[in-house]
């Protein structure tokens, strides 16, 4: 019997990650930062778990954890040495490019050139993307004075803050209104402000029945949002469910430090 099954509450399975594993070979310059002679890291180590549509799904762990290089695996940046994974039912190996149509990735990573304005940057990911021209206004109308940028429209982006940045960053990710959102550190360098502003949309997106998966280091993030996380150390899954279910009565933090103490001893 599936999961699914189980718990029907849980809704129609929206990306489902099968055993992942991906290993880099390291430089020597991340084997001193690291501390360690290894050439090889394993950065995803079997992972496997299931996110539901109109749920907000968190991977939860420490700096280099795995989460990155899985919602990089998600979104077809990077191949999995083994495994797959598959989002409303297409897998990332077999058919990379009906995934990135299906879904929206956001990351801190993603370099806006500093040349151009948000006004033409929402235009060019939207054409890129396959947008017909009148829904590419409407949307941006919509989205930027959601998020405060029409004032800003014209500016070139090197000239704006870094909050205001992150915002074109997250609009021109969803430009095309994506069913599957992938969040890596949504509030990551964000004031006060703006993550909440950011947080505040990630909730709104998900009661517009929007299914979104994020990483994050922040209990508080998880537990304000997210309806089902995974905590990953080393990464491997080691607790996943809702949060009821890994804190038992408990408070995330302390649940997350008992977990990390008993995977990894008392290293902390």
């Amino acid at each position: 019997m599936t999961e699914q099954a189980i718990f029907p509450e849980m809704g129609e399975e929206i990306v489902r990650a099968e055993g992942l594993r991906k290993t880099f070979t390291l430089s020597r310059k991340q084997q001193k930062i690291e501390k360690t002679g290894i050439t090889r890291k394993t950065a995803v180590d079997g992972l496997s778990f299931s996110a539901y549509r109109g749920q907000i799904y968190g991977l939860l762990g420490p700096n280099g954890a795995g989460k990155t290089t899985t919602l990089r695996i998600l979104s077809t940046l990077i191949r999995p040495d083994a495994g797959d994974a598959f989002v409303c039912g297409c897998s990332v190996l077999k058919e990379p490019q009906k995934v990135r149509d299906k879904i929206g990735f956001m990351t801190s990573e993603l370099k806006l050139d500093g040349f151009f304005t948000p006004d033409y940057l929402f235009r060019f990911f939207g054409e890129m993307h396959g947008v017909d021209k009148d829904t590419i206004e409407k949307r941006k109308t919509e989205l930027f004075s959601r998020f405060g940028i029409d004032k800003f429209a014209q500016v070139r982006v090197k000239d704006l803050s870094t909050g205001m940045k992150q915002k074109i960053s997250l609009v021109v990710s969803i430009v095309h209104d994506p069913d599957v959102i992938i969040f890596d550190e949504p509030t990551n360098g964000l004031d006060v402000l703006t993550a909440k502003v950011v947080t505040d949309f990630l909730a709104e997106l998900k009661n517009m029945g929007k299914s979104i998966i994020l990483s994050t280091h922040i209990f508080s993030l998880v537990e304000k949002l997210c309806d089902r996380v995974s905590i990953i150390i080393d990464g491997k899954s080691v607790a996943d469910g809702t949060l009821e279910d890994i804190c038992a009565g408990d408070t995330l933090e302390s649940k997350f430090f008992e977990i990390y103490k008993n995977v990894k001893g008392d290293e902390l």
